[in-house]
């Protein structure tokens, strides 16, 4: 039986990976890479091999994380052309311009290799139920080879998932969870969930199986560039490999295959890669622009491109940010327009409909070759993620899916109370005049009931900033309380004006939210404000066992 192990990303510990727990044993990290041993391997030999094979991702299987083949859950993935983009490559004066075209698979998009891969482990596993967090083609994905397989899925989508995605996730028999959440917070309940429930999660970038079906690409890439421009007789690595990022699964996937190609002496060198984002949501790219390793998360998504609207990227961003540095490379940010204009193109000119988010990868190649970070002879190959063709609306009816409406759950379990009781003591014993701003009616009554325990308090309720500058301005209280996140004038807007009063700028404000700082927005309110308190997690352990009686 072939050996895998799991090595840390971040302290380099390896663990068998049959006795793998989701996370390394020595320091807790959940990000590892699959090793194999292939000392018994001759690399000709298994090219030869590999040639002889059906042309699918399996043909790669002694580099993938399966023991024995009979457990491949399959449907013909992998082997997709790499074709040269001639009228294209000729307007944007790049010679040597290929786009691989993930469209061609299965179910349409580069997240069937992730199904093939993921599933096929699950079923060696012995999962029979399985639940995933997606804004589209991964569940569509899953739910077709979770058919195949005879798991049990339920996905979770985000409010701007397009609906055409989960009817199609929904005709292989997926129970399909809309929320009204974004898609942080849609992967948030997701996990809460598939915990109480006791049923396995995808786990996205920390999963193996996914991160190595990924690298496949990589392999069919250097095969066929050998292939086309030296008539097989080696594999090639591209100048530039292209891809929009949402999570970054699939550029660090590439990024692993190109490092064991290299490390078998089937290559010399690793491609420079281009990381394109909606401009809408693009934490990655501000946080490159700044020089920045870790990532802000971005809270608000203004893009209507679903399949690209990650918030917090995470340790994804980390790796990739590494990348860049080590082999070259840039991440560029593409408005939805833009995309939506390379749709258009690549279809005139290349005959490809592609979906948005390959819209935005497009863009970001016109954006390179136009600043000259492309040269016109350097190989360039574009991820070609998914397809625009529509799917069946009318095989399931109206009962396809169920709305989890998120906007009625709580925004925390509670109040810090006793850090707030503490902090109105700390900041003036003497309170007669309370203005509280906050437009959560069960947060804001707790405050009340906390504040008017107080001998001679008077409390005075705002439900948004602008009744609340209103109502600071007519009794000019001793102290104000106020939320951040609140529609039209917000928190920090409140703070904002009543610091540039002369007549409000002295009055104590105390800070209680739920919103994830950045260290811009953390410092500020440090200097301003008298007392941050943070409350806890949005989604509360009575909210999923609400949803699970719901759906049970």
């Amino acid at each position: 039986m072939k050996q895998i192990n799991v090595e840390c990303t971040y302290c380099h510990t390896v663990t068998d990976f049959k006795g793998f727990k989701g996370e390394c044993p020595s320091c807790g990290e959940k990000l590892v890479e699959a090793r194999y041993d292939l000392s018994q391997i001759d690399a000709v030999s298994w090219i030869n091999a590999v040639r002889q094979r059906p042309n699918n991702l399996w043909r790669y299987h002694e580099v993938l994380p399966i023991y024995d083949t009979r457990n491949i859950v399959s449907l013909g993935e992998g082997g997709t052309p790499l074709i040269k983009a001639e009228r294209l490559g000729n307007m944007l004066g790049l010679k040597h311009l290929y786009i691989k075209d993930e469209r061609q698979g299965p179910t349409a998009s580069f997240k069937d290799r992730q199904a093939t891969v993921a599933i096929s482990a699950l079923v060696e596993m012995g999962v029979e139920e399985l639940v995933v967090a997606s804004t589209g083609n991964v569940a569509i994905a899953y739910a077709a080879y979770c058919a195949r397989a005879g798991i049990q899925l339920w996905a979770f989508f985000p409010h701007l998932a397009p609906n055409e995605k989960m009817r199609e996730a929904a005709i292989y028999g997926t129970e399909i969870i809309k929320t009204t959440g974004t898609y942080d917070q849609t992967k948030e309940l997701a996990a809460n969930f598939a915990r109480t429930k006791g049923i396995a999660i995808d786990k996205g970038i920390k999963s193996v199986a996914a991160t190595e079906a990924m690298k496949t690409m990589a392999y069919e890439i250097a095969e066929q560039l050998g292939n086309l421009l030296h008539n097989g007789q080696c594999w090639v690595t591209p100048d530039w490999f292209l891809q929009s990022v949402s999570g970054g699964l699939g550029p660090i996937g590439v990024a692993k295959g190109f490092r064991e190609l290299c490390g078998f002496g089937l290559l010399d060198k690793m491609p420079a890669f281009g990381l394109i984002q909606s401009s809408g949501c693009a934490p990655m790219v501000e946080a490159f622009r700044r020089g920045q390793r870790v990532a802000t998360p971005i809270e608000e998504e203004n893009t209507v491109i679903a399949t690209l609207a990650t918030g917090n990227p995470g340790r994804a961003y980390e790796v990739l940010f590494d990348y860049v540095q080590e082999n070259g490379g840039d991440f560029i940010g593409c408005s939805d327009e833009e995309a939506f204009n390379a749709i258009r193109v690549l279809a005139r000119y290349e005959g490809l409909s592609v979906e948005p988010a390959t819209g935005v990868t497009f863009a970001g190649l016109f954006k390179l070759a136009q600043m000259g970070r492309i040269k016109p002879d350097e190989v360039v190959v574009v991820n070609a993620s998914g397809h625009t063709m529509p799917v069946e609306k009318r095989i399931l009816g109206d009962q396809w899916q169920k709305i989890v409406d998120m906007s009625t759950a709580p925004r925390a379990p509670s109040v810090p109370t006793d850090n707030l009781i503490e902090a109105v003591a700390r900041i003036k014993e003497g309170l007669r005049r309370v203005v509280v701003v906050e437009d959560n009616p069960a947060a804001a009554r707790l405050m009340s009931r906390i504040l008017e325990s107080r001998e001679n308090c008077e409390v005075y309720l705002a439900t948004n900033g602008a009744k609340g500058l209103s109502t600071i301005r007519d009794i000019y209280p001793d102290l104000v309380i106020t939320d951040l996140m609140m529609p039209d004038v917000d928190g920090f807007t409140l703070i904002k004006t009543m610091k540039s009063d002369p007549a409000l700028a002295r009055i104590p404000i105390v800070v209680v939210t739920a919103k994830e700082l950045t260290v811009r927005e953390k410092a500020y309110l440090d200097e301003t404000t008298d007392l941050l308190l943070q409350k806890g997690s949005v989604i509360d352990d009575g909210f999923i066992e609400a949803l699970i009686q719901r759906l049970d």
